[in-house]
């Protein structure tokens, strides 16, 4: 594949991001699983290959339980990706975790359902290790990337991941709450697994929009705030994600890429 179709390094996140790459180009990534959910930019930051998908699709066309997972995270691979960064708009669990700082998560409690969530469907037996979701290479990265730049970050959490597209009620939010659980969001399932199936490292950051209702005389939130205050942090994102993008380690080997090692019968 030529150079200007190679990526070493893959961001999923909001369309805000273009902005922040230069020599950018547009191209459609055919995969065994379906479309993308748009077109995948190519382009670089600080000299290193990028490349960006909108989970969404641009205009925000697809809900969580609608994104075709599996098609984004082979277009990353096809196209050479090794390492994600993936930020997220998060609603907080604790009163600790507040609106505008940052988690980067180090566990996952995937409580989604009906999702397509492997690319081993047989016939070779593959179980593959998900211990620890999140890459330990790259997460010491983005912490210490979004404290350079004076962001209240927390250096780890658990994200509960719902099926949306509905939000919680009380009680399943107080439920959440009482397991000490720190972040909810309705995408990082399965979109870390299926980055760890492909042995490519993934990180994600959340950025606490709101509180979550199980907190006591919290209101209930709308879609409309949520978007609101992660338009508002735009810009502290895309700054995190250039100093994480110039951080990472060139030609560094991880557990991450050694996923299949052992999975298989």
């Amino acid at each position: 594949m030529a150079t200007e179709l190679r990526a070493e390094i893959g961001v999923f996140g909001g369309s805000g991001f273009y902005s922040l790459m230069e020599n950018a180009h547009e191209v459609w990534v055919e995969t065994p699983y379906g479309t993308p959910s748009d077109k995948v930019a190519l382009g670089e930051i600080a000299g290193r290959r990028v490349a960006f998908l909108p989970r969404h699709g641009k205009d925000h066309r697809f809900p969580p339980q609608a994104i075709n997972y599996r098609a984004n995270l082979y277009a990353m691979k096809t196209l050479g990706v090794k390492w994600i960064v993936a930020p997220t708009a998060c609603g907080s669990l604790l009163e600790g975790v507040k609106p505008g700082s940052m988690v980067v998560c180090d566990q996952l409690v995937d409580r989604t359902s009906g999702r397509k969530d492997t690319f081993y469907d047989g016939p070779i037996t593959t179980h593959v290790s998900f211990a620890d979701p999140y890459c330990p290479t790259l997460r010491p990265i983005a912490v210490e990337a979004l404290r350079s730049l004076d962001i209240e970050t927390h250096d780890r959490g658990t994200v509960v991941v719902i099926q949306g597209p509905r939000f919680s009620t009380r009680s399943e939010s107080k439920w959440f709450q009482s397991q000490g659980w720190e972040v909810i969001n309705m995408t990082q399932y399965p979109e870390a697994y299926l980055a760890r199936e492909l042995e490519m490292c993934y990180v994600n950051i959340s950025l606490i929009t709101d509180y979550d209702v199980g907190l006591d005389g919290m209101t209930a939130v709308s879609h409309h705030e949520v978007i609101e205050v992660f338009n508002r942090n735009n810009e502290r994102v895309k700054n995190a994600i250039g100093r994480i993008v110039e951080r990472i380690p060139a030609g560094a080997d991880c557990p991450c890429r050694h996923a299949l090692d052992g999975a298989r019968f």
